[in-house]
């Protein structure tokens, strides 16, 4: 999916993988990391997420990326939140309080634009790319985490022919192909999520895994 593709997405309000709620292997798996509080978490392509309040709420600093400037003011607006916001040279800044969200191209954005990150969470922004960009992503992301920066990793796995993306299935061996070299990776948690996902069995979906993950880069 191209830039073009997410803009018009959110232009035209077709945001149907916004979660109206806190994820809840966010809230299972979190703590697990160890992270201390004021720790900055770094939340790639992410939209409008309620999990950054939730990261927020539970003592950490928040610095989300989104390309979309309506996915951005919507997450603020939304929440009845005022931002600051800073204008810079390819990307605009949001600030309230301790988040921070960065609407820009996460890839094109530096170590330098970003700032010091402390873990990383990902719910929505690999499943959200089909696999030719996956690999430049997970390059990115290594580049932006200091060695022994450990994130949460969230995936969907289906059979990939059943229906188009996205969001894409990403199977554990292409995580493990895509991350092995750059993090330590731990496989938490799968969950047979058909039953609790209408959408997708009305879409043809046979089968559908939730899988979740702690990378460590290395």
């Amino acid at each position: 999916m191209d830039r073009q593709f997410w803009l018009e997405r959110w232009e035209a309000r077709q945001t149907g993988f916004h979660q109206q709620q806190v994820n809840s292997y966010l809230q299972r798996y979190w703590p697990t990391l160890g992270l201390k509080p004021g720790s900055r978490v770094l939340v790639p392509l992410c939209g409008k997420s309620l999990d950054m309040l939730w990261l927020e709420a539970q003592g950490y600093r928040v610095v989300g990326i989104e390309l979309s400037r309506i996915a951005a003011e919507s997450f603020f607006t939304e929440n009845g939140l005022i931002p600051e916001i800073r204008e810079e040279k390819h990307y605009t800044c949001f600030v309230h309080k301790k988040t921070e969200l960065i609407c820009g191209d996460f890839f094109r954005l530096t170590a330098e634009d970003i700032g010091q990150i402390d873990a990383f969470y990902d719910r929505a922004a690999l499943i959200a790319l089909p696999p030719g960009q996956r690999p430049a992503y997970a390059t990115r992301l290594a580049q932006l985490l200091p060695s022994g920066t450990p994130g949460l990793l969230i995936t969907l796995d289906y059979k990939q022919h059943e229906m188009n993306g996205p969001p894409f299935a990403v199977p554990h061996s292409e995580v493990l192909e895509l991350f092995e070299s750059s993090c330590a990776v731990e496989h938490l948690f799968h969950y047979d999520a058909l039953k609790d996902n209408l959408r997708f069995s009305e879409r043809g979906v046979t089968g559908l895994g939730e899988h979740s993950y702690c990378l460590k880069r290395i």
